[in-house]
């Protein structure tokens, strides 16, 4: 019976499973992965049954602990029990007639005994080898890496077991170092980490905390070699750490029973099935990664042909093929799998441990092939399988790490970038600039700065930033995407025309109207004489340009522009195409901008029918649409449809997008604008407060969004009366646009027209005055003398010096009632 490890856990909640199930008379099985120290704690039970003797009906008279790989192993202790007992007949020279003579008298006698079958690796040899302890009398603890049903059956408990747990885990490694006169070496802040590394595995956790006390290594260098993937175990966890008495190395012992999967497999398929899971997240991926036909088409060519005659003409493979194989790797407990369609789980020193025997030649192919397979199992849109999407961006970004450059030659494989994309898409900005800095990063160093990959790279980078609200980021990155294609592609090429229209809608972002719209129109002429009038990529440069036109105030050239838009996409696209409900939308917003209520209206309830019968209730721009309507019911007075379209909205967002994604973050704001227009005065302003709150947690305190949920409750505020508190606002939201979008921004302009009115509010009459005029004057200069905004600052204006004329008459004049100084609130714009 081996020896407890130094610094040994207990295990507690395993063991008392164990002793409950012996008190029921039901013997037990330990079942787990090579490592996790099942004979640790079948040799903990043991001893724990051996020292009750002093206790009434309690303690050991036989204790049996037999090696099990082999019945050979069984059959030989079995027979040496026989003689220590000396039983009557017990013939040593005859192994199989002692031993079955000790399991008889094991049957029938009245002594307490405990056999312990460790390591079993064939349960179906076992046969009359397992003792019976229906008497009552004795019990059988076995351990195994195997989940066989058997093993659960004729009254056996099978008790899976796992990983430490992490507290147990730092526990070891802080009692280990300790106990070995090198707390010095222990570091509380990256102890979590190196369990981490060694997912908690406490083979490996032994055998790292013996290097650590032999080299004196500190737990940084250590992390630094351990996340070296050109280290190979073998020298991270080395023999010579084996100072328990395993006797085996860790690679070894890990996969142990890969030989034995190997005699097992009619399939052939395991192995090379198992290599291709040692490319994939140790969280899981998906059990049909495995039966995608670039799956089976690789397998067909990985496993060794069956007959020499074939060796150039490989069988096809089976999906049937592929679970029987995953089947016998989950029996052998070399992954791990809940349910035939559960994901697949790797442990990461198995999956390591497995790569290190996996040619270097035809790791390529297998990382090509994994990266396919994920590709093909990517959901058409990530909301309609949300957790499938996280699971693959996961297994995409480890397979690189692995491999790389193997998914980056010649090419870069789709399934980098549709990392980014599904990042996007899940409104996971800061993840999303984070993976785009290191493809970005990756792509020049593998294929140079000058590459179209490169640039593409560079692209979605900047996306990622325009969409996380680094508008500044996105705009010098886009500038020289622009610069680098012009150069590289020449100025007509369809990926430079792109490029200046990306750079655009920087602009735009950036309150540069003017640079907005002249590089549109540019664009639009461009792609007019290079892709000509209808190409789909022209339509939508003529559907920007309509939004410059809205921007710069330009109402009907926009209006225009849009029926234009609309009239070319329904005759080359036809009415159902996505582009064409585009159209739609943006027709109905001009609709709107031009005071043409009825017409918005009307159009929004055709777009969005017209969304729900083509792509569905919960398709994402349904959902837009849907928003988009109850602003024209909002334009039209309708305040109770508006709300109740949008409370639709919002739980829908909720439902199929989750609670934090922006677009339910805007959901729930226009809510509360709804909670406004209706009165409801504190609902809207509980809401607003929330959103602000999600809106800083996940976008952070100076996205625009956060800046608008920020302007939006200074609103609230000035609703329910609390004219300090919105004025206070009020103040912080134009420093933070003046020192984020800067001075002339007509998003800063705002925030200094909703200010004035916090001055007027307040009775600051100069101040708001003052302020007023500065904004007319900086809209006039920014905007033009016509653009709506202006004439709105221009109104204002005036109302202003109204107001500080009557205060001035006032002053002179017998002082009024209070009622007669209560002049209504100003609106914010």
């Amino acid at each position: 019976m081996p020896r407890l490890a130094a610094a040994f856990q207990p295990r507690t909640a395993i063991r008392d499973h164990a002793d409950g199930a012996r008190r029921e008379g039901r013997d037990v099985v330990l079942s787990g992965a090579g490592g996790v120290g099942k004979s640790q704690l079948a040799a903990a039970l043991a001893r724990q049954l051996r020292d009750q003797e002093h206790t009434p009906g309690a303690g050991l008279d036989v204790l049996v602990w037999a090696r099990a790989t082999g019945p050979d192993q069984i059959i030989a202790a079995y027979a040496e029990a026989a003689g220590q007992l000396h039983l009557s007949g017990a013939d040593q020279e005859d192994e199989g007639g002692a031993a079955r003579l000790f399991v008889r008298w094991l049957a029938a006698t009245r002594q307490r005994w405990l056999v312990v079958l460790d390591d079993l690796t064939d349960p179906g040899s076992l046969g009359e080898w397992w003792p019976d302890s229906g008497t009552g009398n004795g019990w059988v603890l076995a351990t195994t890496r195997r989940e066989d049903a058997q093993l659960s059956g004729q009254g056996r408990t099978l008790i899976r077991l796992g990983l430490y747990t992490r507290d147990e885990a730092s526990a070891y490694v802080h009692r280990r170092l300790t106990d070995a006169g090198h707390a010095h070496l222990h570091d509380p802040d990256r102890a979590d980490e190196l369990a981490d590394e060694l997912g908690d595995l406490p083979l490996a956790l032994g055998h790292a905390a013996a290097y650590l006390i032999n080299t004196r290594r500190t737990m940084p260098d250590y992390l630094i070699l351990l996340r070296d993937t050109s280290s190979r175990l073998s020298d991270l966890l080395p023999p010579s750490a084996d100072t328990e008495g395993y006797g085996r190395p860790v690679t070894t012992s890990l996969l142990l029973s890969l030989d034995a999967v190997d005699e097992a497999d009619t399939t052939h398929l395991a192995r090379p099935l198992l290599q291709l899971a040692s490319l994939m997240d140790p969280h899981g991926h998906p059990a049909t990664a495995w039966t995608t036909p670039v799956a089976l088409n690789y397998l067909r060519t990985a496993r060794p042909p069956r007959r020499r005659w074939l060796r150039r003409h490989h069988q096809a493979v089976t999906e049937d093929e592929v679970y029987s194989a995953l089947e016998c790797l989950r029996t052998y407990a070399l992954i791990t799998q809940d349910t035939a369609t559960a994901p697949i789980r790797l442990h990461a020193l198995t999956a390591r441990a497995v790569r290190e025997t996996i040619p270097s030649g035809t790791l390529p192919a297998m990382a090509l092939t994994a990266a396919d397979a994920i590709l093909s199992l990517w959901p058409r849109l990530d909301h309609e399988e949300r957790e499938m999407a996280a699971a693959l961006r996961a297994n995409a970004v480890h397979l690189d790490d692995l491999t790389r450059p193997a998914l980056w030659r010649t090419e870069t494989h789709l399934c980098v970038y549709r990392v980014s994309s599904s990042l996007m898409d899940a409104g996971l900005y800061r993840q999303a600039i984070e993976y785009g800095e290191r493809v970005a990063r990756y792509s020049s160093e593998i294929h140079g700065p000058g590459h179209p990959d490169t640039l593409s790279a560079r692209h979605d980078l900047a996306s990622s930033y325009s969409d996380a609200g680094r508008i500044q980021d996105a705009l010098d990155l886009r500038e020289r995407v622009l610069a680098d294609r012009e150069r590289v592609l020449g100025d007509d090429h369809p990926d430079t025309l792109s490029a200046r229209s990306n750079l655009a809608n920087s602009y735009s972002d950036a309150g540069r109207i003017q640079d907005a719209l002249d590089l549109r129109e540019r664009v639009l002429t461009d792609r007019e004489r290079v892709l000509g009038d209808d190409h789909s990529d022209t339509l939508s440069a003529r559907n920007n340009l309509a939004n410059s036109y809205s921007d710069a105030g330009r109402i009907q050239d926009a209006l225009d522009l849009g029926e234009r838009v609309l009239t070319d996409r329904e005759r080359v696209l036809g009415d159902d195409h996505p582009s064409t409900l585009s159209a739609r939308i943006n027709l109905a917003v001009s609709y709107s901008d031009a005071g043409r209520i009825q017409d918005a209206l009307d159009l929004g309830e055709r777009v969005l029918a017209n969304y729900e019968r083509i792509l569905g209730d919960d398709h994402p721009s349904t959902l837009t649409a849907r928003s988009n309507l109850a602003v024209s019911y909002s334009d039209a007075g309708r305040i109770q449809d508006a709300l109740d379209l949008r409370e639709r909205v919002l739980a829908d967002r909720e439902r199929v997008l989750g609670d934090d994604h922006p677009d339910t973050l805007s959901a729930r704001s226009n809510l509360a604008n709804s909670y406004s227009d209706a009165g409801r005065i504190q609902d809207a302003l509980d809401l607003r407060e929330r959103v602000l709150a999600d809106h800083e947690r996940i976008l952070g305190d100076d996205h625009p969004d956060t800046l608008s949920a920020r302007s939006n409750l200074a609103n609230s505020y000035s609703n329910a009366g609390r004219i300090q508190d919105a004025l206070d606002l009020r103040e912080r939201v134009l420093t933070d646009r003046e020192r984020i979008l800067g001075d002339d921004h007509p998003d800063t302009l705002t925030a200094r027209s909703n200010l004035a009115n916090s001055y007027s509010n307040a009775g600051r009459i100069q101040d708001a005055l003052d302020l007023r005029e500065r904004v007319l004057t900086d809209r006039e200069r920014i905007l033009g003398d016509d653009h709506p905004d202006t004439l709105t600052a221009r109104h204002n204006l005036a109302r202003a010096r109204d107001a500080a004329a009557a205060v001035q008459q006032l002053d002179t004049a017998t002082p009024p009632t209070a009622t007669d100084l209560q002049p209504p609130l100003n609106a914010p714009e």
